[in-house]
C-alpha cells in the first residue's frame, strides 16, 4: 500500500467507526458531518475534529483545514442544515462562522489543551497555510482569516405560543 493510500485510509477511519455504530469511541473529539453535494445531490460524510465543544448551546466548533474551498463547506452553503453525529448524538444542525477574535481565542484554547501535540499541530498548520505558523496572537488571527472556523449546533424547534 502506498503512503498516500495509507494516509487516506487513516484519515477515513473515523468515518468507518461512525458507519459501524462505534462513533461513541470518538467521544466529543470528532464529529461526522453528513452533507449533500451542491452539484450532484449525493450524500457525503466528512469527519471533522472538534476544536472546542460548548455544553451550553451544544456547539461543536471545527476548522476548515482546506479553507473556504473545502467541499463540505461549499456544500453546506448551498444545502444548509446538515446532519451531525457526535458520539451517539445525532441532530440536524445550523451553523455560524466565528469572527476573527472568537476564532483566534478558540485556536488559543485548543493549543493549550493539546500542549504535547503543539509541534505537530504547528507543522501541519504551516503546511496547510503555506507560511510558518508559530502560534502567536498575530499568527492566530492570520490563521483564522485564512482557515474558517465554524460552530455547529442543533437546530432549535420554534413552537408557536
Amino acid at each position: 500500500m502506498t503512503s498516500a493510500r495509507m494516509l487516506r485510509w487513516l484519515l477515513r477511519a473515523p468515518v468507518y467507526l461512525y458507519r459501524w455504530k462505534c462513533g461513541w469511541l470518538l467521544g466529543r473529539r470528532f464529529l461526522l458531518l453528513c452533507h449533500t453535494g451542491r452539484r450532484t445531490g449525493r450524500r457525503h460524510q466528512t469527519v471533522l475534529e472538534i476544536m472546542e465543544y460548548r455544553k451550553e448551546g451544544r456547539e461543536a466548533i471545527v476548522m476548515s483545514a482546506f479553507g473556504e474551498g473545502a467541499n463540505w463547506l461549499r456544500n453546506i452553503k448551498v444545502s444548509p442544515e446538515p446532519k451531525i453525529t457526535i458520539g451517539r448524538q445525532q441532530f440536524v444542525a445550523v451553523y455560524r462562522w466565528l469572527d476573527v477574535e472568537e476564532a483566534a481565542t478558540v485556536v488559543g484554547r485548543y493549543e493549550q489543551c493539546n500542549r504535547l501535540a503543539i509541534p505537530i499541530i504547528r507543522l501541519v498548520l504551516s503546511r496547510f497555510l503555506g507560511w510558518h505558523y508559530r502560534g502567536t496572537d498575530g499568527d492566530r488571527r492570520r490563521l483564522v482569516a485564512q482557515l474558517p472556523v465554524i460552530a455547529f449546533r442543533p437546530k432549535t424547534q420554534l413552537h408557536p405560543m
